[in-house]
């Protein structure tokens, strides 16, 4: 037993050499998970110089110019939140270009949320043109630049919403676990905290600024439903009263993808002036945009149940459980349908709306992966077609209300024709 010993600790013994004729004592050598002390002494005359290892000096240099930056940092607490810096910087041909950078911000704002803002102000501004069509006004009229405007501030608003978001998000310590989140501009480690909330209230309030704006246009209540607009868009998320924390959320999305965002850009088109009849129309077709946009956000709370419930964040989703979800969600997108088959089955109704129904078989697909759906990973991919289904049905919905005004002009049109030849 004591010559097996002795041979472990020949075979592993690093043996170090210094000058000649003087004597080293070997350092701790470990066997097979054992750690055994070692203080064999050998003379430099007993070792052969074939037997010493050696290293390059050029390798050496080469190995030491590959080493990264190493940047100490405090590690003492601080009342303000940031994210901490690397402490390895990273090498020149990993740090990203302007156009990686703005792909970055691109996929940070979630463009897919920001058709949510964009269908409504199309519808409305559709309406308010078939309104304008008459024997006076052969082709109707249409204020390009206060669409254009009516635009700008709704996208400036949504997006500065998304990143407001992103940042009391991670105040919150919402979605910090959560990889299908959206956005993550923050909690991927991408961009600084603070630097996403600067640049979500400087589109927030150049959306404001812009609504101050096309508002001479529309109206004294366009200032009423920019300053409900721009309220809903920074406490949807922010402080601890947000609406989406409160169970608010969806009625919150409701009330402005739906009526308000389609009625403002009604009135911006036709200078404020709505009679009864106008407004019952406008609010009609509005209700299925809203119900849509509250499926999406529905979804996406059914999505974050777990990773909102470990946060203390109270949506409908955590109060109903994934059962009573699933049945508020079928309401909400038959309810949709529903306000079509009222609007365009009727006699004398605007019967291109139900061009509409050919998304039924996206409408299929979504029912059957929010019944199906019990993991967040699934749940995701039936937002994203409740995403899709909101996209294509309000194009659909803008593409009937267009039919719908030409053939109306038609018969003038071409009896102006015949005059002509």
């Amino acid at each position: 037993m004591q010559n097996k010993d002795s041979a472990l600790d020949k075979d592993d013994t690093t043996i170090t050499v210094s000058s000649p004729k003087k004597k080293i004592v070997d350092s701790t050598a470990t066997t097979k998970g054992k750690t055994a002390n070692s203080s064999h002494i050998v003379t430099a005359e007993s070792v052969q110089a074939e037997e010493v290892p050696t290293i390059p000096l050029s390798s050496l240099q080469t190995l030491s110019k590959l080493e990264p930056e190493v940047s100490v940092r405090s590690v003492a607490a601080t009342q303000s939140v940031r994210l901490p810096a690397p402490l390895v910087v990273q090498p020149s041909e990993y740090r990203r270009s302007l156009g990686e950078w703005m792909q970055v911000w691109w996929e940070g704002v979630r463009p897919g949320y920001v058709l949510l803002a964009i269908m409504p102000v199309l519808i409305g501004s559709a309406l308010a043109w078939q309104q304008t069509l008459s024997p006076q006004t052969h082709f109707g009229k249409f204020h390009i630049l206060h669409f254009i405007a009516a635009l700008a501030a709704v996208i400036a608003l949504q997006i500065g919403a998304n990143l407001v978001n992103d940042y009391y998000d991670y105040i919150k310590g919402i979605d910090t676990s959560n990889t299908l989140g959206p956005g993550g501009l923050i909690q991927q480690g991408l961009i600084r905290p603070i630097n996403v909330l600067n640049m979500g209230l400087v589109l927030l309030a150049l959306g404001a600024l812009v609504g101050v704006v096309i508002a001479l246009a529309g109206g004294p209540y366009i200032y009423l439903f920019g300053l409900v607009g721009l309220l809903c868009a920074f406490f949807y998320s922010a402080t601890i009263y947000a609406f989406s924390s409160l169970a608010f959320g969806e009625l919150a999305v409701f009330c402005i993808y739906g009526p308000l965002l389609t009625l403002g850009a009604f009135m911006i088109q036709v200078g404020g002036v709505v009679n009864r009849a106008s407004l019952l129309t406008v609010l009609l077709y509005s209700l299925p945009l809203g119900l849509l946009a509250t499926a999406v956000v529905h979804t996406n709370n059914m999505r974050d149940f777990e990773s909102d419930v470990q946060a203390n964040k109270r949506t409908l989703a955590t109060f109903l459980g994934l059962r009573l979800s699933r049945l508020l969600y079928i309401l909400l997108v038959l309810g949709a349908y529903a306000v079509i088959l009222a609007l365009g089955i009727p006699h004398g109704a605007p019967h291109f709306v139900l061009l509409t129904l050919w998304t039924l078989p996206i409408l299929v697909v979504a029912l059957t992966g929010i019944l199906r759906a019990d993991m967040s990973a699934s749940l995701h991919v039936a937002m994203r077609t409740t995403l899709k289904l909101e996209t294509y049905f309000a194009l659909l919905l803008l593409v009937a209300i267009l039919i719908t005004g030409l053939l109306a002009i038609l018969p003038l049109f071409i009896h102006l024709r015949f005059l002509h030849l």
